[in-house]
């Protein structure tokens, strides 16, 4: 007895019959969606002004909870911006994390 399989694509967008199956990604996550030729060539001539300045990018890595990857800062450098935070009349803990937006000032004084 012979079998025959037959997979048929439907648009996922018209509900047309589908010639593809078109793969992008887009703030970190990938989609994949079926489409006609004329659908398909939509989407391509939508997103080719982007491709066009874009850089290609490498496999991204999955970010995590916390820090982000970032080091932390070492005493003496805590220490540093708090003196100097305080001198100039910005708010900081005495102890904890020191907020990002006074480490920028920081940084952008040094």
């Amino acid at each position: 007895m012979a079998k025959q399989i037959q997979e048929i694509l439907i648009d996922d967008l018209d509900g047309g019959e589908a010639n593809e199956t078109v793969s992008f990604a887009i703030d970190g996550s990938s989609y994949e969606i079926d489409l006609s030729d004329v659908n398909a060539k939509k989407l391509r001539d939508a997103l080719t002004p982007f491709v066009q300045h874009a850089r290609r990018a490498g496999a991204v890595a999955p970010r995590r909870r916390g820090r982000g990857g970032q080091r932390a800062m070492s005493r003496e450098k805590s220490s540093e911006i708090r003196q100097w935070a305080k001198a100039h009349g910005l708010p900081v803990s005495e102890r904890g994390r020191i907020a990002s937006t006074v480490v920028e000032k920081y940084e952008a004084a040094h």
